[in-house]
This record gives C-alpha cells, sequence and structure tokens, in this order.
C-alpha cells in the first residue's frame, strides 16, 4: 500500500514533506484536502490542519519536521556528516518555517491581488462540486477572514515595512549563495531548502511577492523549480565554500531579526502574557504571542545542545550572532 499525503497546493509545510517524499522516492498519493475527503482526513487526524500523512499501516502523522524526522531516523539523507553543518541545516529550516512564513502570509493576505488570487484558489478547492456563485460567495468569505489574521503572523500597519524589507534582503541573500550551487549547502538538498524553499515556492505562485522574485531573483526561481522534485547533483560542501554567502544570511536575517523574535515569543509565553513587543531593527514589532513557535524554539535548542561541541559550530554561531539566543 501507498502512503497518502492529505495536503493543499497553498499550504508550504504540504508542499515541503510532498518535495521531500519525492526526493526519497517514498511511494505516496497526494490528496488535496476538500470536502470530498474530509470523512477520511477526520478519522486519522488529531488536528484539521494539513499535511496529514496516513502511512500504509493506518497511522496518521502531522507537522511537517517530526514527519520527515520519522524518515530521516530510520534512513537519514538530508544531514551533512559534519555536525556543525548539520544543525545550521535544521536552523535555517526552522528559520524559514518560522520567519519565512511571515513573508508568505503577510503578502498573500496584505494586497488585493494576491487576497483575491489565494482566496479563488481555496473556494475552488473547497466548493469543488458547487456552482461559480457559491464559489464567489467562498471566495467573499475565506478573504475577509484571512486578512482578519494578518496579526497571527505579526503583519500589521506598524510591521508591513520591515516584513518586506526581509523577504527581499532574504531573496537577495539567496539569490547570491545560489549562483554556484543547486542547493543550499550544495550539491544536495537539506532540511535548510525544504524549510526555506517551501516559503519561496508559496510567494513564487502569488501575484505581488511573485513578480519581484521573477525580476530580481533567477537563481531562486530556479531553485523553486528544482525542488519540486529534487535530486541529488553532488555533494554536500564543507563550511568555507559555504561562508561567504552563507553566513551574511545567518548574521543578517537569523540573528538579526528571527530569533529575536523568537526568544521575546517564547518569554512571553513563559510569562503568561497575552502580547509583546520587541525592537527589530528601526521596527517596534508588537503581536500576540504563538505556542507553536514556542515549543519549536525549544526543539531547536534541544538540538543545539547536542550539537554543542562539534568543530566549528560555537565559532559560526558566534560570529554570526545566533549563539546567545540559543543557549
Amino acid at each position: 500500500m501507498k502512503h497518502r499525503l492529505f495536503g493543499s497546493e497553498l499550504s508550504p509545510y504540504s508542499v515541503k514533506v510532498r518535495s521531500y517524499l519525492r526526493y526519497r522516492g517514498v511511494d505516496h498519493d497526494w490528496i488535496p484536502r476538500s470536502p470530498a475527503v474530509q470523512a477520511e482526513f477526520q478519522k486519522y487526524a488529531k488536528l484539521p490542519l494539513v499535511p496529514l500523512l496516513v502511512t500504509p499501516d493506518g497511522e496518521g502523522l502531522q507537522d511537517s519536521t517530526p514527519i520527515i524526522e520519522r524518515f530521516e531516523a530510520a534512513s537519514p539523507s538530508l544531514a551533512p556528516e559534519d555536525p556543525a553543518l548539520a544543525f545550521l541545516s535544521a536552523l535555517l529550516e526552522e528559520y524559514g518555517d518560522e520567519w519565512g512564513n511571515k513573508w508568505m502570509f503577510h503578502y498573500r493576505w496584505r494586497y488585493a491581488p494576491d487576497i483575491w488570487s489565494t482566496a479563488e484558489r481555496i473556494a475552488r478547492q473547497m466548493m469543488e462540486a458547487e456552482g461559480t456563485l457559491a464559489v464567489a460567495r467562498a471566495r467573499a468569505a475565506v478573504a475577509e477572514r484571512m486578512t482578519g489574521r494578518l496579526g497571527f503572523v505579526g503583519s500589521s500597519a506598524a510591521t508591513e515595512t520591515a516584513i518586506e524589507a526581509s523577504f527581499r534582503r532574504a531573496l537577495d541573500l539567496v539569490e547570491a549563495h545560489l549562483q554556484h550551487r543547486p542547493y543550499l549547502l550544495g550539491g544536495r538538498p537539506a532540511m535548510a531548502d525544504l524549510g526555506l524553499w517551501a516559503q519561496f515556492y508559496e510567494a513564487a505562485t502569488d501575484p505581488t511577492p511573485g513578480a519581484i522574485m521573477r525580476e530580481v531573483a533567477p537563481a531562486v526561481m530556479g531553485w523553486v523549480q528544482r525542488m519540486l522534485d529534487p535530486k541529488d547533483e553532488g555533494g554536500f560542501e564543507a563550511w568555507p565554500a559555504l561562508a561567504p554567502t552563507l553566513m551574511p544570511l545567518l548574521t543578517e536575517e537569523v540573528a538579526g531579526w528571527f530569533l529575536p523574535w523568537s526568544t521575546a515569543n517564547a518569554a512571553a509565553i513563559a510569562a503568561g502574557d497575552k502580547s509583546f513587543t520587541i525592537r527589530l531593527g528601526d521596527t517596534e514589532w508588537t503581536q500576540e504571542p504563538q505556542k507553536y513557535h514556542a515549543r519549536s524554539l525549544g526543539e531547536l535548542r534541544r538540538k543545539y545542545a547536542a550539537a554543542r561541541g562539534a568543530e566549528g559550530l560555537e565559532e559560526i554561531l558566534e560570529k554570526a550572532g545566533c549563539a546567545t539566543y540559543l543557549a
């Protein structure tokens, strides 16, 4: 029997798992979530969220990183042998999952062309057997509901300039890094690719960020297409080869924006605060804390504790400015 992956083309975490299964050659069916499969979905899902992977034994697995790590524990394929690089890959995956999602969600639900494009796609998925009027009503309802959730990722009038600047900065940095390699750590995909790529992939399908990407980032767009069905094209590179163009991403984005935000979010959760405010660059960032992000930071710190002592890791993280947030 095959694995069954319930997901959505509009979900970065769904396409992330699909990309991984294709890379590993795992026989599976891709099942877009819709009313037609809702009963089967509910049979296996503990949460009303995609992706949901149902194993041939009938076990339901959710949450993209644990799904992938379940396969990797049995047969590793994504982690470099160098434990320092393996941790950096996990760090970049977390940055993509948790900070990169802010770019995607902000652009998708901030600007009218993106709102209506996405709402239309969701409505058609929801109302696949219904007529044009039902789709139009569903589209309007989706647009109203989702634009009201921008604050969930911290997007507001006060933060939108910072979010868009982060997107453009990361896009430029990744574009420079991919000039001479097919994947983030060299000739084969890693966890870092899956986490960061999924957010860029979704952005590329939307009008506003997609236009930006096509105009200024041809190497990123090539990577976006490559990761739909990734293949090994060589080995992982050593840190000295990666450092000139990967260190700026760690310094300017991961240490400059993501880790300070994630640390403040976790502190707010621990204190039971209903909101938190942090200064990021020139922006005073305020939002409600998010429990999942606090848990994922805890998991990242666990991985860091396990990797400490790996040759070169402390030096890299200290130089990047990441170390203080991971202890």
